[in-house]
Parts: C-alpha cells; sequence; structure tokens
C-alpha cells in the first residue's frame, strides 16, 4: 500500500498527548489466575479506563490534532458503543461538536453515555446498512471530519498506549494478547511489542463467529464476512481496517477465536475472582490465554481488557444462560 504506517514513535506521542488525561489503568495479578494457567498472568485493565474501555486513548489522541477548523466545525463517527463514547466524551473534553452513528440495538448503558457526554446520536441498522458509508456521505455533506473506530493511524497508535503503559510497568512478555475487532487495539499493541519486548508472541483474539481478520491472514488480504451475531458486540466488524490489517500481517503472532460461551465464563471468572465487570469483547483476551494455557506454561503472559461497558440486566441474563464456569 502508498500509506506510510504508523511507527512506535507515533504510540509515543499519542502516550505525550495522553498524558494526565486519559488514566494510566492497573496491571493485576490474581494467584488463582497464575494457578489455573500454571503461568505468571498481567491484566491490563482497561474496563477501568475513562468511559470504561481503551477506546478513550484513540479517540482522544485523534481529535487532540484537530485543527481550529475540524474544531469549530466538528467530529462524526460511528460505533456500536466503546469508540461512540471515546469520541463524545473527547470532544466534551475539547469542546468538539460530535455526531455519531449508533445502531439501534446498541447497548442501553453505552447509548445512554454517548449523549450523556453531548453527542448528536443518529440510529441504523448494523445488519442492513453500512454505517462507514452512511458516516462518510454526511461528513462530506456537512463539513465534518470523519474519525473511524479503528482503521485511522491516530487512533490506532492512541490505543497503542495500553500495551506501551503494560511494558512499562513488567517489562518484557513471552505472550501477549488482545482482543480484536476491527484491529485498532492490536495492531496499536503490536507496535508497542515489538519495540519494547521483540520476541514476544503477540496473538489477537476474535469471537468464533466473527474471524474475518483470521480468514484474512489465510488468504492473504481483507475478507468481508456478514456481521458476526455474537454477544460481543464490540467486535462485530464484517472487515479489519485497511492500515490495521498491514500491521497485523507483518507484526502479529496469530490469531486465535473462542465461543460465546467462552466468554460468559471468562466474565465470571473476572466477577468472582478479580471482582471486576468486565464486558463480553473484553474478555476475548484472557477466554482465549485459558483455552491455549497448556502451551503458556510457565510463561509471562500478558492479558489486555478491552472494556467493561455492560448493562447489568445483560449481565446478569448472560450469567444464567450458562450457569457453569469454565
Amino acid at each position: 500500500m502508498s500509506q506510510v504506517l504508523p511507527t512506535f514513535d507515533d504510540v509515543l506521542a499519542a502516550a505525550a498527548r495522553l498524558e494526565g488525561v486519559a488514566h494510566k489503568t492497573p496491571v493485576l495479578r490474581s494467584r488463582t489466575l497464575d494457578d489455573l494457567m500454571q503461568a505468571q498472568v498481567y491484566v491490563k485493565c482497561e474496563n477501568l479506563q475513562r468511559m470504561g474501555a481503551f477506546k478513550f486513548r484513540g479517540g482522544f489522541n485523534a481529535l487532540a490534532k484537530f485543527s481550529d477548523a475540524q474544531r469549530r466545525a466538528g467530529v462524526l463517527a460511528y460505533s456500536s458503543g466503546n469508540h461512540a463514547q471515546a469520541i463524545a466524551l473527547s470532544a466534551q473534553i475539547l469542546q468538539i461538536p460530535a455526531t455519531i452513528f449508533m445502531p439501534h440495538d446498541a447497548a442501553p448503558a453505552k447509548l445512554a453515555a454517548t449523549q450523556g457526554y453531548g453527542a448528536k446520536v443518529i440510529g441504523y441498522d448494523r445488519y442492513a446498512e453500512d454505517a462507514n458509508a452512511l458516516a462518510s456521505e454526511l461528513a462530506r455533506a456537512q463539513g465534518l471530519t470523519f474519525v473511524p473506530p479503528f482503521d485511522h493511524a491516530d487512533v490506532l497508535t492512541g490505543q497503542g498506549t495500553a500495551a506501551l503503559e503494560l511494558f512499562k510497568e513488567v517489562g518484557e512478555l513471552d505472550a501477549l494478547f488482545v482482543c480484536l475487532g476491527g484491529g485498532g487495539l492490536l495492531s496499536g499493541s503490536a507496535l508497542a511489542a515489538r519495540a519494547l519486548s521483540p520476541s514476544c508472541q503477540i496473538v489477537g483474539v476474535e469471537p468464533a463467529a466473527g474471524n474475518d481478520v483470521q480468514q484474512s491472514l489465510k488468504k492473504g488480504e481483507r475478507v468481508k464476512i456478514a456481521t458476526p451475531v455474537t454477544i460481543a458486540d464490540g467486535a462485530q466488524t464484517p472487515m479489519v481496517g485497511v492500515i490495521t490489517f498491514e500491521i497485523i500481517k507483518a507484526l502479529v503472532n496469530d490469531i486465535h477465536t473462542v465461543t460465546d460461551e467462552q466468554l460468559v465464563h471468562t466474565m465470571r471468572f473476572y466477577a468472582e475472582r478479580m471482582k471486576m465487570i468486565v464486558e463480553p469483547t473484553g474478555c476475548l483476551s484472557l477466554a482465549a490465554a485459558l483455552q491455549g494455557r497448556a502451551a503458556l506454561k510457565g510463561q509471562k503472559v500478558g492479558v489486555i481488557i478491552s472494556g467493561g461497558n455492560i448493562d447489568m440486566a445483560r449481565f446478569s441474563q448472560l450469567m444464567s444462560a450458562y450457569p457453569t464456569g469454565a
């Protein structure tokens, strides 16, 4: 591709912009988890980030680079919820008007938070309409700056600051498991991992029902699938981004998948053993590490939680639907 790809230096620049604005989220350990994995596991808790997800990092980094004219005109985005909240909160902090396309079936808590941050929300059907096309068209018509949820250099390098913090705190890792939808968190994390822990095995984790990146890597080009039906609403992307795919191809070692049932078992583990509420998408990384724990025995393993935004009614429903633990 002709576009110049972002580098680790861009992740460092993003970290400077986020200093004092984004939370430096904790890295937690669990003796129970270490015993279960027979490994040293370090959990980077982006569920405790501002607005409840890593997306704040990329959203703020992108908006912080706007020109005065862009700030006056406003920002446009689309999202199932976490990128929506990230853009809305970042826009509120930077005093930029924000318009967000969100699917009609978006989680009520995510919708309420996005509106609470002051963004104008426009609904769409995620299964029948192309959000990217809707957003691009409205941005052109109204002179807004479109910031997509993952396929954007400033967004993905902002997301990479989560892994940057992890490596700075715990040192090199043998393996790093990262939640994967459109590839923003994974590609940004890969830039940080290759710079700070060159031999680390980087693993992206998708829902089994939405393994477009796994298919894309096997084919050597981006594969588009139907919008996957999965409880991991933050990973219901039909196709990986152009920029993110190039970085993933170059730097990521493997892509794993997990089922919805495995995600719920991991949600239960986080709640019962680590006292944290984690949304299904945020459980992708640990769910895969648990499934592959035999190969990780004795290793130093990093796991990035992507977010914790889930309605308590939905959380209870999922616990009841899958009543046994992992």
